[in-house]
């Protein structure tokens, strides 16, 4: 019997290695998303061994004598209109901004793949109370309830965390519900049922696992959309308070400065479009590599 079961247990694991090396064979022969994961990969890097890079000092250190000065050798990037550093408040200001935009991802997705879950499994009436709260939410522009949120609740970090969920959580209900609808009358779920397995370990252990492909694409694909709406909100002053470095802020920051100092407006706003881009690239290629046939 121990012998039996250790041979599964192996047979699973080959199985899962071999799913994975297909799955990475097809994301390989997608050049754009390789393009995209080694952009995102050197953009982390550089805000994970940022301290190493540049002092966080710099971020608010001011130099007024030196300020709205053209990026040179002593500031990569130039200076600010108080004569900070932008070249570091880049960087930090993009672990605000991919911060904010992860935690909102993953806490949407969280919150969204349970209620999905939730309606596609059960149906009947929990399917209709949770879908017809989902036609209020969806009513109303993401950018405007976002607003409306931040605005309410008053701009900071956690409020903007908040506000950035609410909006996407509904993408995932959806969803997550067809996917639910299409695995739940299946025969291995059926067997889970006739083995007396309880609803909420049916869909942990067998309907969420097979939904995990278009679950990640839709995760990663989002990260880039939040980065834009974060990034939205703080330019038009419901983000981060100053005089925290974010993208968004940044670029608020420059608007009165474009024709005397374009580079204010230039570095924050090609950080943002880079990243954007590298997340949406191999966003692509992840859908492409799960599952070819959702191929464009």
């Amino acid at each position: 019997m121990v012998n039996m079961t250790s041979v599964e247990t192996e047979k699973d694991t080959f199985k899962k290695q071999s799913q994975f090396k297909e799955i990475w064979r097809r994301f390989k022969k997608n050049k754009g998303a390789v393009i995209g994961l080694i952009i995102l990969a050197a953009i982390l890097l550089v805000l994970v061994f940022a301290g190493a890079i540049v002092s966080y000092d710099m971020v608010a250190e001011q130099n007024l004598s030196g300020k709205l000065a053209s990026p040179s050798g002593e500031h990569l990037f130039g200076t600010d209109a108080y004569g900070r550093d932008v070249f570091a408040r880049v960087i930090y200001g993009g672990r605000t901004s991919l911060g904010i935009a992860v935690l909102a991802t993953i806490s949407s997705c969280i919150v969204g793949s349970a209620l999905g879950a939730i309606a596609g499994y059960f149906g009947g009436k929990v399917d209709s109370i949770i879908s017809r709260s989902l036609d209020i939410f969806m009513s109303i522009p993401d950018i405007l309830f976002t607003m409306a949120v931040v605005f309410a609740l008053g701009a900071n970090f956690k409020n903007l965390l908040i506000a950035l969920t609410l909006a996407y959580f509904t993408n995932y209900v959806k969803l997550v519900r067809s996917q639910v609808l299409n695995l739940a009358d299946l025969e291995y779920v059926e067997a889970a049922k006739a083995g007396g397995a309880s609803s909420a370990r049916i869909i942990m252990s067998h309907i969420i696992p097979n939904a995990m492909g278009v679950i990640i694409v839709n995760t990663t694909l989002n990260v880039s959309k939040i980065i834009l709406y974060e990034s939205t909100l703080s330019f038009l002053g419901l983000g981060m308070p100053p005089p925290a470095p974010e993208w968004g802020l940044m670029l608020a920051e420059a608007r009165e400065f474009m024709r005397t100092a374009p580079h204010l407006l230039i570095f924050p706003a090609g950080a943002i479009v880079l990243t954007a881009c590298s997340i949406n690239l191999m966003g692509d290629g992840l859908r492409d590599a799960l599952d070819p046939h959702l191929k464009s």
